[in-house]
Formats: C-alpha cells, structure tokens, sequence
C-alpha cells in the first residue's frame, strides 16, 4: 500500500480531511497520513482507540514513535495520558491498549536498526521546556540525522528560519498558515505536513499562535528497518 509514499513532493493532510479506516483490531480505526507497505511496513498514522480496545503483544522490528493526543494509552500496566511522548526502538514489543479510548500520532518503522533507547517525555511538565533561539521548545529526541522536538510559536512567528533537508509536522494547538498554500487556509489542530528539502519563510503561527509537534532532518522515504 502507498499513501503519499512521493517524498520529494509535500504532503498535507487538515483536520478536516481525516478519513478513518478500520485496523485489523476491533475498537481500533486509523487515518493513514502516509504509508510505504502493509500491516508491518513504513506509516504515520492517527490512531483512535474505542473505550476497552486494545492490541495483542506484537514487536516492532522498525521500532515505533508516539505522541499521545487525547485520553489515555497504555502499555501493560503503564498508562500514559494526553501530552506524553513515547519512543520504543528496534525490536522492542508492547500491548497496547485504552481503557478510556485514546488518540494517538504513531510513526511506525522509521528508526535505524542500531537505535537503542526507549524514551518517554510528558511534553505538559514544564521542566522539560527549554528557551532556543528565543522560542519554547520541550526535546523529544536528537542523533547525527534527526531532530524531535514540540515547539510554541507567538502569532504570525516563522517557523522554519533556515533551509531544511526535510520537515514533519503535525498542529497540536492553533494554527498555521503562510503563502505555502495557494488556497490561503489556515491549518488547525490535528493538521499533519510533511515537507520536502528547500525553505519556507513564510511557513507561519496563525493570529493565536501554535504549537506543534516537529521532526527535522529524519529518515524520510526508508522502508521499515531499513
């Protein structure tokens, strides 16, 4: 399966666009934003777990990313609320379940073989915010390739300053809008963008700000494991 699988092109999907596609686990349905493969392949996803659903304990031989959006999600006996961050490298497995339903942005098999380090991050904690280049950013993650990070932008604040090899993002609070889009729409909460190499000045927050959730510099186009 390939849904927006042209990484030189850019990618966006809006809020408003989402279209909700059942998993092969019942109570669990996704929007696939994009994909290289089937059930084990390359994807970034929303995923929505009914109240009581769950998956079976599966490995992820890519490993897999999530930021949770809403409710709760857990794993096993750990449960993690809206606003954590989790990373579980190559080759690691979990059972992945909700109890109260949960949404949740995943990016599954997109991680270096030799990527060891489980992380989790409550991006709500404000000690783990910093000041860069005079914006709030809460660091996710970082090695030689890619760069994670949520990032709080002021209203009509730039973005992206520099040139970029290559850019992910997905709009957790308010708004972001710019000449990048010919249609002049301003893309809310829950808006996914992926962008390829170039620079993007006039990429910026809306009237009320932004923050989002932002991936530079990362793997784009490798298939899982690879």
């Amino acid at each position: 399966m390939l849904v927006n699988a042209d990484f030189s092109r850019r990618a966006v999907v809006a809020a408003d666009e989402y279209q909700w596609i059942t998993s092969p686990q019942g109570g669990v349905e996704r929007v696939m934003l994009d994909r290289l493969g089937g059930e084990t392949g390359r994807a970034t996803s929303i995923v929505r777990y009914a109240s009581a659903s769950y998956f079976p304990q599966h490995q992820h031989p890519g490993g897999e990313e999530i930021l949770v959006l809403s409710g709760t999600f857990s794993e096993g006996n750990q449960h993690y609320p809206a606003g954590w961050y989790l990373r579980n490298p190559p080759g690691s497995s979990h059972q992945p379940s909700s109890d109260e339903g949960a949404i949740i942005f995943v990016k599954l098999g997109q991680m270096p073989p030799g990527e060891d380090r489980a992380v989790r991050i409550d991006t709500r904690d404000p000690s783990c915010w910093e000041r860069r280049a005079g914006r709030e950013v809460c660091p996710l993650f970082a090695d030689a390739s890619e760069q994670t990070v949520v990032v709080r932008l002021d209203p009509d604040e730039p973005l992206l300053t520099n040139a970029i090899d290559s850019a992910e993002m997905l709009v957790l609070t308010g708004e972001l809008c710019g000449e990048l889009w010919s249609d002049g729409r301003q893309y809310v909460r829950g808006s996914w963008l992926r962008l390829p190499a170039g620079e993007y000045p006039d990429l910026v927050a809306g009237p009320h700000g932004a923050t989002l959730y932002l991936k530079t510099g990362h793997r784009a186009g490798l298939a899982a494991g690879g």
